[in-house]
């Protein structure tokens, strides 16, 4: 069995290949350990009066981040 070198994959990459390969344990793994080091970043909350403006920026940040 070949060797698979889950850190030099894209978070995209991991997820495809374990969804290829679900009963590879070490790739689910290496999928929950990656999306748990991710951490969710809180742009607003509800009744900030600037809300809008703050959804507005984030959405064109990941727009752009996308695009690079």
């Amino acid at each position: 069995m070949r060797q698979v070198n889950y850190a030099a994959m894209s978070n995209q990459e991991l997820k495809r290949y374990f969804l290829e390969h679900r009963d590879d344990e070490t790739a689910l793994q290496a999928y929950l350990d990656r999306r748990k080091q991710q951490s969710l970043r809180i742009i607003t909350r509800v009744g900030d009066p600037d809300f809008d403006q703050k959804i507005q920026a984030a959405i064109q940040q990941k727009l752009q981040q996308a695009e690079s």
